[in-house]
């Protein structure tokens, strides 16, 4: 298999060889397919108890074959090889395609926790194989660790070890527990996935304004419009 997905362009495009093949679990993104028409077969899917009345169609693509898949703008997607019995829970949404061989099960989410983050359960993966994680901007992996706590904020969490301890939380002193949004303390071991898009929705408005200051002299100074730009 040849995964490529150069982010900045919006796609990924896909190879598979003979003995290969995907489950594509976003399957209008699929927007161009290269090979026999019967290596594509489409089936209803459904992901655990909790989603017993929703249901997704997943399509199955066999090689040989290559396909190319469309992203959402400021959107990347990265491969992640996934051994037996891997420990993540991942947000299903984040999931483009996992390898035809691999295993998943759903673990439910403490009522606490899923009254405020309304996310009632994740998936854990089991390979071997090959997951395709999509993520705002790039994806990012850190560390945790037993004793001293990492706060993530709570829309960039995409992946957490299954035994790592996790509560919802803020942290700093008040002016900064009140200027931030809900963040997810964990401590544990193992690696933690986050989507490393800005959260801040102002800091492009402000990066690009060109400042009160400027406007000014352009209005007060002879000739400002020509020689302040």
């Amino acid at each position: 298999m040849n995964i490529a997905a150069p982010s900045p362009l919006g796609h990924v495009r896909v190879e598979l060889d003979q003995e290969e093949a995907l489950q594509v679990l976003h399957p209008r993104s699929i927007i161009a397919f290269s090979g026999a028409p019967r290596n594509r077969e489409d089936k209803f899917m459904n992901i655990g108890g909790a989603f017993r009345k929703k249901k997704w169609i997943r399509s199955r693509l066999q090689g040989p074959a290559s396909f190319v898949m469309g992203l959402p703008a400021g959107y990347s997607l990265v491969p992640i090889e996934v051994p037996e019995g891997g420990s993540l829970l991942f947000d299903f949404r984040h999931i483009m395609f996992l390898s035809d061989d691999m295993t998943f099960k759903s673990k439910v989410m403490r009522l606490k926790t899923a009254w405020i983050t309304r996310e009632l359960i994740r998936i854990q993966f089991s390979g071997p194989g090959t997951l395709g994680v999509l993520s705002v901007g790039d994806l990012a992996v850190i560390q945790l660790d037993q004793e001293t706590p990492l706060f993530v904020d709570k829309g960039a969490l995409v992946a957490y070890p299954d035994n790592a301890s996790i509560q919802l939380s803020v942290y700093g002193n008040s002016l900064a527990s009140q200027h931030m949004n809900v963040q997810w303390e964990l401590r544990g071991k193992g690696p933690v996935l986050i989507q490393t898009g800005s959260r801040d929705s102002g800091l492009e408005s402000r990066l690009s304004d060109e400042g009160w200051f400027k406007r000014l002299l352009r209005e007060v100074l002879p000739f400002g419009s020509v020689y302040i730009k």
